[in-house]
């Protein structure tokens, strides 16, 4: 259901042109869907059965006497179908000019993404209340937007919201906020997809081409993330012989040709970081001081609680573990109270030698992050210092 919705309430919304009410009848069919389908067995084509009853709901919804009337005088509405752009014009409505940044990554990660209230207000980092408000408001704002894929200048307007929107989805899928799966892979290759969409619609972009290359170097590792068990494996540790090099050759073809053709833009500064990362053989072989360079440019380009994070740990492999301590130190009070935060403190504090407090600071990490994963990689890391 979680694939599915996406597509049928594009396919509805296309038909219908309101996406208020076209996403409460999606939802109302999601729910039969959930109700019926454990008793009586899924369907043989799942997608029409949602688009079928998610198109009867909708003129339910929206019944009243004159509308009925209209009806009557008109042939029978045909069931829409599903098209190769839905998704993408979907994605561009969510990502509408009338809305606020915040509350187009919100209505996106909802109707594109799938994900629930509380998985993105996880992924914002904001309380579930808001998210909730701003998808609530963000629906009333775009009522009666017509659902058509704009032409090239309002859709290159629109492309800083759309590829957040897209990162968010990605990282979601790449480290789920929560649960018992590291990876959500059935996020991570929409995203890809999407973006794959957007690019070939922009191909002189290049923001977009950066966020392409980003997204491929970095699912390329992601066969060597985790154990058998489900257990997260660090990057430092990880088997390089199974990372995909179809991938890696993709993303870094890309990026380099965004970097020297166009405007360098955050997305192209992370790839190329990527490249660096998927590049070396062997861990050793990192070149740490050009990627403390682009964390550096980054960090002014585009800074964010993440991006210092990575920037301190790259200054630990350059400058040693006691200058990134001291630059966490003077950046702590601006970076709340994420577990990553905890959880780099803790690798610092074992670059250091101090076990004891690294062990602590890694279990202060496990405690506060949702994912069950993480919370079991770390602590593996706070056991092994006992």
């Amino acid at each position: 259901m979680r694939t599915a919705a996406p597509q049928v309430l594009a396919a509805v919304t296309r038909r219908y042109g309101d996406f208020d009410a076209c996403e409460d009848a999606v939802q109302e069919a999601l729910l039969a869907a959930a109700q019926q389908w454990p008793a009586e067995g899924v369907p043989d084509n799942p997608r029409s059965w949602l688009i079928t009853v998610a198109s009867r709901r909708r003129i339910e919804l929206l019944r009243s006497d004159a509308a009925r009337r209209r009806r009557e005088l008109l042939p029978p509405d045909p069931v829409p179908d599903v098209r190769g752009d839905d998704e993408l014009t979907l994605l561009v409505l969510c990502c509408h000019p009338a809305l606020t940044p915040v509350s187009q990554v919100a209505l996106t990660l909802r109707a594109v993404g799938g994900l629930t209230t509380a998985e993105i207000a996880r992924a914002l980092l904001v309380p579930e209340s808001t998210v909730g408000q701003r998808i609530s408001r963000a629906k009333q704002r775009i009522r009666g937007s017509r659902f058509v894929l704009p032409g090239p200048d309002e859709l290159g307007a629109r492309l800083t919201g759309v590829r957040q929107v897209l990162y968010l989805i990605f990282n979601e899928g790449h480290t789920a906020s929560s649960g018992s799966r590291l990876h959500r892979v059935e996020l991570t290759r929409e995203a890809i997809r999407l973006t794959r969409q957007l690019h070939a619609a922009r191909p002189d972009d290049g923001e977009t081409a950066g966020l392409l290359a980003l997204m491929l170097l970095t699912d390329a590792r992601r066969p060597a993330r985790t154990r058998p068990d489900g257990g997260l494996v660090p990057l430092a540790e990880q088997d390089r012989t199974v990372w995909d090099r179809a991938a890696i050759a993709e993303g870094v073809e890309i990026v380099t040709k965004a970097l020297s053709t166009t405007r360098v833009g955050p997305f192209q500064l992370q790839a190329a970081i990527a490249a660096i990362h998927a590049e070396a053989a062997r861990p050793e072989l990192t070149d740490w001081p050009q990627i403390k360079e682009l964390y550096a440019l980054l960090d002014a380009l585009a800074p964010s609680p993440m991006v210092t994070l990575n920037r301190i740990v790259a200054i630990a492999m350059v400058d040693g573990p006691s200058t990134a301590l001291a630059c966490l130190d003077a950046a702590e009070p601006a970076l709340a109270e994420h577990h990553r935060v905890a959880a780099v403190r803790a690798h610092l504090l074992e670059m250091t030698g101090d076990r004891a407090a690294a062990r602590e600071h890694y279990r202060l990490a496990a405690r506060r992050t949702l994912s069950r994963p993480e919370q079991r990689y770390l602590e593996s890391r706070a056991a092994r210092l006992s």
